[in-house]
C-alpha cells in the first residue's frame, strides 16, 4: 500500500514492464530490415501504450509519471527508425501516436465526463465545487480537481481524444524544431507508412535531420571531419537532399513530405546509407 500516495513503487514495476514489451517491439524490426510502419505501430499500441495508460487517471499527476516516458520513446524510436538523439517530440509525428502526457490528460478527461453522468460513483465529487474538496496530502494531485478543471476548460462537443489532438496541435504550432518547418500540423498523415523499412527509416532521418550524415557523426565524435565526399565542407540532411548532386531526390525536400512520383524509388535504390 503506497501511504503517501506517490506511486513510485509502482511506477518503478511498470517501467520494467514496458522496457520487457519494447524488447519484443525490437524483435520486428531493424534499421534496414523488418516489419512496416503500420505494423509497429499497431503492436506499439497494443503491447506498450495499454500498458502504460492502465488506471492512468489514477497516478498521472505524480512527480514520479515521467519514469516511464523514456521507455514508451524507445517504442516509437522503433516504429520510426529515428536514432536517440532524435528530438522525442518529433517521434509521435512521424508514428501518428499523441504524446504520453496528453494521451494522459485525455484519459483523465475521458474519466471526468463519464464520471459526471448520473448515478456514477465519482458523480458527488466532481460536482461538488473545487474548492470543497478537501486535500489530505497537499503536495499531491488528486483526479477530482484534475478532472474539475479539463472539464471546465474543454469544449464538450468533441471527444477527448480529439480534445488532446487539438492540444497537441497547439502545441506543435510553438515547436522551434526543423521538422516544424516541413510539417505545419500535427493532422499530417505520413505518406511513407507503406513505405518499406529501409526506406522508411531513410526518410524519417531525413525528415528530422538526425541521422548517419558526416556532421551528425563528427558532432558525436564518431568522424574525424564533417565533410562531404563531394567537396562540401559539411554533410548534413539539407546538404544531401538539396546540393549533393549525385544523391540528390527528385523532388527536393517537398517530394520528401509528399512521397512525389519517383522519391519512393529514390529512397530505396538512391539515397546514400543514414
Amino acid at each position: 500500500m503506497d501511504t503517501s500516495l506517490t506511486y513510485r513503487r509502482h511506477l518503478e514495476s511498470l517501467r520494467k514492464k514496458l522496457t520487457s514489451r519494447v524488447a519484443l517491439l525490437r524483435r520486428l524490426a531493424g534499421s534496414s530490415w523488418g516489419a512496416g510502419a503500420t505494423t509497429l505501430r499497431t503492436a506499439t499500441l497494443a503491447l506498450v501504450h495499454s500498458t502504460a495508460e492502465y488506471c492512468t487517471p489514477v497516478w498521472c499527476r505524480s512527480a514520479h509519471t515521467r519514469l516511464t516516458d523514456p521507455t514508451i520513446n524507445d517504442a516509437l524510436r522503433i516504429v520510426t527508425g529515428c536514432l536517440r538523439p532524435t528530438p522525442a517530440d518529433n517521434l509521435p509525428i512521424f508514428a501518428g501516436i499523441q504524446p504520453a502526457e496528453l494521451r494522459r490528460r485525455g484519459a483523465t478527461l475521458s474519466l471526468g465526463r463519464r464520471a459526471m453522468e448520473p448515478g456514477h460513483l465519482l458523480q458527488s465529487a466532481l460536482t461538488r465545487p473545487s474548492t470543497a474538496v478537501a486535500r489530505r496530502l497537499k503536495s499531491r494531485h488528486p483526479f477530482v480537481p484534475a478532472a474539475q478543471q479539463l472539464i471546465s476548460f474543454s469544449d464538450n462537443n468533441i471527444r477527448a481524444a480529439q480534445w488532446a489532438h487539438h492540444q497537441w496541435n497547439a502545441e506543435w504550432a510553438d515547436n522551434p524544431t526543423r521538422l516544424r518547418t516541413l510539417i505545419p500540423d500535427t493532422w499530417y498523415t505520413h505518406p511513407g507508412m507503406t513505405l518499406p523499412r529501409r526506406a522508411w527509416v531513410r526518410l524519417n532521418r531525413l525528415l528530422t535531420g538526425v541521422g548517419r550524415f558526416r556532421s551528425c557523426l563528427y558532432k558525436w565524435g564518431m568522424a574525424s571531419s564533417s565533410a562531404c565526399e563531394c567537396g562540401a565542407e559539411e554533410q548534413t540532411a539539407d546538404h544531401v537532399v538539396l546540393q549533393r548532386p549525385i544523391h540528390r531526390p527528385p523532388h527536393g525536400l517537398h517530394g520528401l513530405t509528399v512521397l512525389g512520383d519517383g522519391t519512393a524509388e529514390w529512397l530505396l535504390n538512391t539515397c546514400p546509407e543514414i
